[in-house]
């Protein structure tokens, strides 16, 4: 199992009001929604439902994860349905003080070690840049 981790963001927001955005992802689908067209552009092609998450990419193609678990107030995990290997993503939420969070993105999949070099800096960038997109909507 090989396992990528954003950057942890700050967001000024309490532990258990992030954890109700996430576990309710169709209130992201809102946030994305009012991006202007340049931020919109940046993002890329992704949809939010109450308990999924669709992402369209030139390098994998559509991958759609679904909630798989909640833990209040510190983690939602998402499954895939169609990735051809077995993956987990998991928004993980640490209380810093009573206004303030840390969010990460941990994506966790099984690969061949002799994979992981080509593909691994491509999984890395996505942990990043989901992450930076949890985070810059839940502000």
């Amino acid at each position: 199992m090989a396992t990528y981790k954003s950057k942890p963001q700050v967001i000024n927001r309490p532990a258990e009001e992030l954890f109700e955005r996430f576990s309710n992802l169709s209130r992201l689908q809102g946030s994305l929604d009012a991006l202007t067209e340049e931020q919109r552009a940046q993002v890329g092609d992704v949809e939010f439902t109450a308990d999924s998450i669709r992402i369209v990419t030139p390098q994998v193609g559509e991958i759609a994860f679904v909630v798989t678990d909640r833990v209040a107030p510190s983690k939602v995990v998402f499954g895939t349905k169609s990735s051809p290997v077995p993956l987990t993503m998991e928004v993980d939420i640490k209380g810093l003080d009573a206004t303030s969070s840390e969010v990460q993105t941990v994506i966790n999949v099984e690969i061949p070690a002799m994979l992981r070099p080509i593909v691994g800096p491509q999984l890395q960038k996505a942990a990043d840049k989901f992450g930076e997109l949890m985070a810059g909507l839940s502000r």
